[in-house]
């Protein structure tokens, strides 16, 4: 259990969950629309992006800036399981890159890669490019599904339909990086203390507890800006979608700012964290919802 905690296992499920929600419930039913990769190998795809992230977890969680020892795990021993997820995801990377035609794209993984390395051992005593790093990381994997399944097959006879599906993919992306960034100001929130007395300089060390949540109250604005105007602009006429999107990320984000706006302990934080990550699963599957409504009111 401890080993599955320092890899981050939650988040990696959320990960997975997120980006098979992608492929089976919006990709796989546009018309006319044969993607890249088969579904074993969008499988692979996933664990890669997995595995990078479990290694990227693991070195936050043992070597990371400002972390407690582990005398338990060796710096040999951590190494090689950082090792071990890194160079197995990049390899699963570089097979599909290949698969495609498109080498070069196992960049993407390395990129995805050194982030996660470089915010442990350094950046994360950077404050606000630590936040924007991370929040980077956790869009990364939608821009990896349009890069791997959609661009491969672009040509001049459906660039129009690949560029659409690309403007939806960024469109989440965006959305999924701010809630990004906010959850992780919450989590420097949270670990104010700890933070403080290992030397870690975070935004809410610098400005104070308070300054920094009326940062994150202005900052959660945006999401629910963009929420309200693709819903106005995009799903207004779809019930189902229109009705889930209100109901599980515009009613948890007004439900998180309620809740952030009287949170003073570590035990509120973390609550706050949980609602987040709720909505970063949520906006996911909000989707498939809308693919579903759109082709339930094609069908009648």
């Amino acid at each position: 259990m401890k080993f599955l905690k320092l890899i981050g296992f939650p988040n990696l499920l959320l990960l997975a969950f997120g980006m098979f929600v992608f492929k089976y419930g919006f990709l796989d039913h546009q018309e006319n629309l044969q993607l890249a990769i088969n579904n074993l190998q969008y499988a692979l795809m996933v664990l890669a992006c997995v595995l990078i992230a479990a290694g990227g977890f693991f070195m936050n969680n043992i070597f990371g800036f400002g972390k407690d020892e582990h005398p338990e795990i060796t710096e040999a021993k951590g190494y090689n399981f950082y090792a071990a997820f890194t160079v197995v995801g990049i390899g699963l990377g570089y097979y599909i890159a290949d698969f495609v035609g498109k080498p070069f794209f196992t960049g993407v993984f390395i990129i995805g890669a050194a982030l996660f390395y470089i915010y442990a051992t350094s950046l994360k005593a950077t404050i606000i490019v630590s936040n924007i790093i991370i929040a980077a990381v956790i869009a990364l994997p939608i821009l990896t599904i349009g890069v791997f399944t959609l661009y491969p097959i672009l040509n001049n006879d459906n660039h129009i339909q690949i560029a659409t599906i690309f403007d939806v993919l960024l469109d989440y992306a965006i959305f999924t990086f701010v809630i990004g960034l906010i959850l992780t100001f919450v989590n420097d929130l949270a670990n104010i203390d700890a933070d403080y007395n290992n030397g870690v300089t975070t935004l809410p060390i610098v400005l104070g507890r308070a300054r920094t949540m009326k940062i994150v109250i202005g900052l959660t604005i945006i999401p629910i800006a963009l929420l309200l105007y693709y819903t106005q602009s995009y799903i207004i006429d779809l019930t189902f979608a229109l009705g889930f999107g209100l109901l599980f990320i515009l009613g948890p984000l007004v439900y998180f700012l309620i809740k952030l706006w009287s949170a003073v302990n570590e035990k509120e934080f973390r609550h706050l964290e949980v609602v987040l990550k709720l909505i970063l699963l949520f906006t996911a599957v909000s989707l498939s919802v809308i693919t579903f409504n759109i082709n339930y009111n094609v069908k009648g």
